[in-house]
């Protein structure tokens, strides 16, 4: 392939990766600015300087918008990091620095999260069905460590595999770490280790 053309593509791959930040960020700022509106793709365009078709070109819908917007949230929050944290060979370490991470990523963009997450109730085709996403791949992690967990004869006699993945469920829940970290105004590494104490304490044998 001649120089010139792989520059070009290079150009063109670029142009395409800012219109997409372009547009993520401008519906965070929208959020921001007002988290009990539905979010208008009209406000979303003239933010980001794009036209409306745009948005839908790079996206291919609403929902496409919304899934890109929450995983590109949970990237910037350290979601490969807790994950890493959460898979590592000691399940029972994994559930306390998987908390951890899992907390600190929420706090990372508490803000917006709370919005979508709230906007997810009045907007279920979009929002609705990204966050139902999210929380299903949250839901599949915790199923893995409870399995992990009891694979490695860290569980309590009396907790069974289905307890330990509602209660890991429960303990890393936006709800839970919002309830701490804003109606309670602890600090994000207050909230981690309450919320793994309390889970280690419930599910796993003494140390």
């Amino acid at each position: 392939m001649p120089v010139t053309r792989k520059y070009e593509q290079r150009l063109r791959a670029k142009a395409a990766d800012q219109t997409r930040r372009r547009i993520l960020d401008a519906v965070y700022q929208r959020l921001v600015e007002a988290p009990s509106e539905q979010v208008s793709m009209d406000k979303v365009a003239k933010l980001a300087e794009v036209s409306r078709s745009t948005i839908y070109t790079v996206f291919g819908s609403r929902a496409g918008l919304f899934d890109a917007l929450g995983m590109d949230l949970l990237h910037r929050g350290g979601f490969t990091d807790m994950v890493a944290a959460v898979l590592q060979p000691d399940a029972r370490r994994g559930l306390r620095d998987g908390i951890t991470g899992n907390v600190h990523m929420y706090a990372a963009h508490r803000d917006v999260l709370r919005a979508l997450f709230s906007m997810a109730q009045i907007d279920a085709d979009a929002v609705g069905d990204s966050i139902r996403r999210l929380e299903d791949g949250r839901a599949q992690g915790m199923n893995d460590l409870a399995q992990r967990l009891h694979d490695q004869g860290a569980l309590r006699d009396e907790v069974t595999i289905e307890q330990t993945a509602h209660l890991l469920w429960l303990h890393t829940s936006f709800d839970a770490f919002d309830l701490l970290f804003t109606r309670r105004s602890l600090p994000a590494d207050t909230v981690a280790t309450l919320l793994a104490d309390a889970a280690e304490h419930a599910l796993c044998r003494p140390a």
